[in-house]
């Protein structure tokens, strides 16, 4: 069974969304599966196409799991596939999905992710129901997944899916992408305790992580820290046994298609209509009925132009289109209500017999139509409140094949990260909405073009194509990433090629860090001393061989416990070094002094609302230990708060570096760490035989530095740079012991 899941292209893809993107159709006695055109449907197609794709088999149907609101009676037998997919139908009872989708999932995370916490609704029926419907959405995967197949999970609906589909088939490859946005630690900590553990853990149960914009992915990493615990290195999270890839991927749009519609018939038809009825100017939004689009700020906008620019009256018509959208919702309704009304004062207060300012429009809008607005309109007004993407923007750059037009672009929106060459403004600031409509109106030809083109030349490289084969290319690399820090356990045949080897060199070198290696990891730091067999053993190679114990210990530790035995010390991470024929330590020359006065208050202050925490002074360097404090998971939060804080303190010019320690954070100069101290004492002779063995993150920098011929031993199971393993500390003794005994004994 095993080598099914190691041959490469061997699975297929499956996608797990809320809905399914097809409807069954009855044409007669005939039915067929309609397939919806949505943007992810055409990029997951892409995939497929490009035979390139190392992910998964590009040549076998995509499984596509997802909600249908056909009912079990009207499918039955019916095909559920078509050319390119076969659709796996998950049926949620009306009251469960009354209260997982429109209560959990639009009540509350939608407004909590788009800044409306006040409309947020937390109930705990609604939390109930959403791991209600993850059963039944987890019921569908473990019929249809397969050795070797990659899951790809879609959006705020399944969230807590990708770590129920660890958890069952570790072996599979699992993609989870976040399409709205994911808001800052101070929003998401509204969540109940238990909430959002859940959330983080089971979003993280997925190997790649993708959300649309930077701004996302660390408020994710932020949330992965406070809530779980987990610190990141390049944003990957490094959860023991296996690697999380955590990135942004923004989403886009199938370019060629809005393009080349610009001479389609039926798109010139009605960019000529919209020519021929409308005013000189014209501005033109369409939008879900949405509290999060900002339709009521931006017509405040439209009105403060208006009032501001009486030579435009009767030269603009704004076409605002709101697609319905949850208007059987009072909340929805009463946004409505709100929007008719500011229209209809807006047309009653500028309006003429011969003039209408805006033309409202409530109703969904053909692809024709639309794309004949889009070039034909002067400006899109494109000013949602908070956005995750916003598609509509890079739509109407992408069908400006006259590279003519204006954008205004919401700065909340994600997009706006991408189309800086758009007029960005806040969509809070009506003045600042009224502003950009002047600007864009008195906008040269030339400066249109140069905007525009940048822009379209910019969603024509990342189109929604590139979006997912990146995504894919992501989930590839990690691959890599795990072979390189795969775990390999020594087993006897390993551990006698270490020896033979051994017994076959001159002139070895042995690198030892001290807590959890050679001496037990305990509550208090002073009482870590190792055994007398180890100590003698120690004694005895060191006879022989060069001795190394490098640890984040000072100074004076050490040479209370070593400067009797014959070897080298490196304190303070690679600070300070004492070699075994001098009697003086020698701070190492990237040292420089003065830059722990802006530490200090900071790390006392948390050991201050800490209790049993406390800063140890070392000469080179800052520690906040906490694993003497009386409340342990308290002090796991504070700890991340603090190392949370001090990463976004430290500025790259002090050339400090946190380190993310075993119940501890330390800080320290970057000049030096364990892997340049060891480098350095590695070259200084034509060693035969090197050897390191360390249980910590600072030894990952050990590991890394020495040449690809040393024998690197990580203790314990989290993934690492050593190419080998050994399971516990009480093992080290024994290990030695063997590999230093005489072949034969």
């Amino acid at each position: 069974m095993e080598s099914l899941y190691q041959s490469a292209n061997t699975g297929r893809l499956i996608i797990v969304a809320y809905r399914l993107p097809f409807k069954v159709v009855r044409e007669g006695s005939e039915s067929r599966l309609f397939q919806n055109s949505g943007g992810l449907v055409s990029a997951v197609l892409s995939l497929v196409k490009d035979q390139q794709n190392e992910a998964f088999d590009a040549h076998q149907k995509i499984q596509w799991i997802g909600f249908s609101e056909n009912t079990p009676e009207e499918l039955e037998g019916q095909s559920m596939e078509n050319e390119n997919f076969r659709a796996h139908p998950v049926f949620i009872p009306e009251e469960l999905n009354e209260n997982y989708y429109e209560g959990f999932c639009n009540n509350l995370i939608w407004p909590l992710c788009h800044y409306f916490p006040s409309l947020a609704q937390f109930h705990d029926v609604y939390f109930d129901a959403y791991r209600e419907a993850h059963d039944l959405f987890f019921e569908k995967v473990k019929e249809v997944i397969r050795p070797g197949d990659v899951v790809w999970v879609q959006d705020y609906q399944l969230m807590l899916l990708p770590q129920m589909i660890r958890k069952a088939f570790p072996e599979n490859k699992i993609g989870f992408f976040f399409h709205i946005p994911f808001p800052s630690f101070e929003i998401f900590r509204l969540l109940p305790v238990a909430w959002r553990k859940a959330i983080v853990d089971g979003i993280l149960g997925a190997d790649v992580v993708g959300f649309h914009t930077n701004d996302y992915v660390e408020y994710f990493l932020k949330a992965a820290r406070l809530v779980s615990e987990l610190g990141n290195k390049l944003h990957y999270i490094n959860l023991g046994n296996r690697i999380v890839k955590v990135d942004s991927f923004p989403i886009s749009i199938d370019f060629d298609k809005f393009n080349d519609a610009y001479d389609d018939p039926d798109v010139t038809a009605a960019r000529s209509d919209a020519r021929q009825s409308l005013k000189e100017k014209i501005i033109f939004s369409v939008d879900r009925l949405d509290y999060s689009k900002g339709i009521i700020h931006r017509l405040q906008g439209y009105q403060r132009f208006l009032e501001q620019n009486a030579d435009w009256h009767e030269k603009v018509s704004f076409v605002m289109v709101v697609v319905p959208s949850r208007d059987t919702i009072e909340q929805y309704q009463q946004m409505k209500s709100d929007i008719d009304q500011t229209v209809g004062k807006i047309n009653a207060d500028f309006g003429t017999i011969s003039w209408q300012p805006i033309i409202y429009q409530y109703r969904s809008m053909p692809y024709h139509e639309m794309v004949g607005m889009y070039t034909a309109s002067d400006v899109a007004l494109i000013t949602p409140v908070r956005d995750g993407m916003n598609l509509v923007c890079k739509e109407y750059v992408a069908s400006r094949q006259d590279g003519l037009g204006v954008l205004i672009l919401s700065e909340m929106a994600g997009a706006a990260a991408e189309l800086g060459e758009a007029l960005i403004i806040n969509p809070l600031d009506r003045q600042d909405i009224a502003d950009a409509i002047k600007t864009a109106f008195e906008m040269p030809e030339e400066e249109q073009n140069k905007r525009m083109e940048a822009m379209r030349e910019r969603i024509r490289d990342y189109d929604v194509f590139a979006w997912t084969s990146d995504f894919f290319t992501q989930m590839t690399m990690l691959e890599l990433e795990h072979d390189r820090l795969r775990q390999v356990f020594l087993n006897n045949k390993g551990i006698d090629a270490i020896r033979h080897a051994y017994q076959l060199s001159n002139n070895r070198i042995l690198f030892f860090d001290y807590d959890g290696t050679l001496a037990p990891i305990v509550p208090d730091p002073a009482k870590a001393i190792m055994s007398e067999d180890v100590r003698k053993l120690l004694t005895d190679i060191a006879k022989r061989d060069t001795v190394v114990i490098v640890s984040g210990r000072d100074r004076y530790f050490l040479d209370k416990l070593f400067s009797n035995l014959p070897v080298h010390m490196i304190a303070e991470h690679g600070a300070l070094i004492k070699a075994k024929d001098s009697g003086e330590w020698q701070l190492n020359e990237g040292y420089e002094e003065n830059w722990k006065e802006g530490i200090r208050p900071m790390m006392q202050i948390y050991a201050k609302r800490c209790p049993g925490a406390f800063v140890e002074e070392k000469e080179t360097a800052l520690a906040w230990h906490y694993r003497t404090a009386d409340d342990k998971e308290y002090a796991s939060r504070r700890a991340q708060e603090l190392l949370w804080q001090l990463k976004n303190y430290i500025q790259p010019e002090l050339n400090l570096q946190v380190i993310d320690g075993n119940k501890v954070v330390e800080v320290k100069k970057t000049a030096f760490n364990k892997g340049t101290a060891t480098r350095t004492f590695a070259e200084g002779s034509d060693f035969d035989f090197i050897l390191a063995i360390g249980d910590d993150t600072t030894d990952e920098d050990m590991f890394e530095a020495l040449p690809d011929t040393s024998f690197t031993i990580k203790i314990g199971d989290d993934l690492s740079a050593a190419r080998n393993h050994i399971r516990s500390q009480d093992e080290v003794f024994h290990f030695l012991h063997f590999m230093v005994s005489p072949v034969g004994e």
